[in-house]
């Protein structure tokens, strides 16, 4: 074995790790560790599914993927054109500051809400190995204002990393907001958290505001065997003043979700969008959208607003590291969408609406 396979193993078992378990094992779990409750449309009794959708890939397609495909070559370093960022504590004023891939901190209604939060610097069960930090986050934890509420989209290493949610909970004791099931993964090694998790369609009302979990199109896993055993969800945050669609990670899934959100809300101020990690298609489609149908999504959920997330920082994907910024441009020219109204985040970059 050659020492360019040795590493495209190497390579391949941590990628699998940090994508949360598309290495399987081929032994099923016999129960869900995670989440025991009633059979729904998209809740078989142990795994949560996409209604009418596209399962996430199998560990053969993986395989073809890492041995047949080329990724590009990121840098080692892609620093933002931004300085760190330093919020106020509160706002009243609709603020919102990318700190990087997933993670934003959303200043709205005088509240402090975080997305996805990872201040690792890598997105992975190891510390030592998986997806490294490309550039330093947009706001030095230190910088953070008191953090009222975590959104905690989906169990994926690259948006749940418990390290992060132990130092907010000991810090702030927020109240953190999850799909079901992914409790149990927080608290197993988060002392202390303060969690309420909901269904698709349910909604917690909290410090005057109202969060929605709504339909997305994606798949949960954090090792080998626990494949689509909690749930994954889309969240829109309802103040008095604004009402702002933040989905962690999605398929495009011919926009149905989209539609779905503009007509049970009447549109939104802002949305928050993925627009990287998609290539190679064949392989990603179902789960990631790419620009193109990130704007698509932009159009048909009704939003005034849009900003772009989930690139540049983590390499989970063959892309180059800019290609979502050049693909997002490309595709709003294409859709008679102006630049100003959807943009690519940055470390550090702040929009206020």
């Amino acid at each position: 074995m050659n020492r360019r396979t040795v590493l495209k193993w190497l390579g391949l078992g941590t990628l699998g790790a940090a994508l949360g378990g598309w290495v399987a094992l081929k032994t099923p779990a016999r129960h869900n560790p995670y989440y025991t409750g009633p059979v729904s449309d998209h809740f078989d009794g142990m795994h949560f599914f996409n209604p009418n959708g596209v399962a996430p890939g199998k560990i053969t397609d993986l395989l073809k993927w890492k041995f047949r495909e080329k990724s590009a070559q990121w840098p080692d370093t892609f620093n933002s054109p931004y300085p760190q960022a330093t919020p106020s504590p509160r706002t009243d004023a609709l603020t919102v500051t990318m700190i990087g891939h997933a993670s934003l901190l959303i200043q709205v209604a005088g509240l402090n809400i975080l997305t996805d939060p990872v201040y690792s610097q890598r997105v992975s069960p190891i510390s030592f190995a998986g997806p490294k930090r490309h550039n330093p986050v947009g706001i030095a934890f230190d910088d953070l204002p008191p953090i009222d509420i975590i959104l905690v989209s989906h169990n994926h290493y690259d948006h749940l990393d418990t390290l992060t949610l132990q130092k907010l909970v000991t810090r702030d004791a927020p109240k953190i907001i999850t799909p079901l099931g992914n409790d149990t993964i927080i608290r197993d090694a988060v002392t202390d958290a303060n969690i309420q998790t909901g269904d698709w369609g349910d909604v917690i009302e909290l410090l005057g505001i109202k969060i929605h979990f709504e339909p997305c199109h994606h798949w949960s896993a954090r090792g080998a065997k626990d494949r689509r055993m909690a749930l994954w969800a889309a969240f829109v945050i309802e103040t008095k003043n604004h009402k702002i669609y933040h989905i962690g990670d999605t398929g495009f899934h011919a926009g149905i979700n989209y539609k779905t959100a503009a007509e049970k809300f009447d549109g939104f101020d802002l949305a928050i969008l993925p627009i990287g990690a998609y290539e190679p298609r064949w392989f990603m489609k179902g789960q990631h959208q790419n620009p193109t149908e990130a704007v698509a999504g932009f159009k048909l959920c009704n939003t005034k607003q849009a900003l772009g997330h989930h690139w540049g920082t983590f390499q989970l994907t063959d892309e180059a590291i800019d290609a979502p910024i050049k693909a997002l441009d490309a595709a709003l020219k294409d859709q008679d969408v102006t630049a100003e109204t959807f943009l690519a985040m940055a470390p550090g970059q702040v929009w206020t609406g």
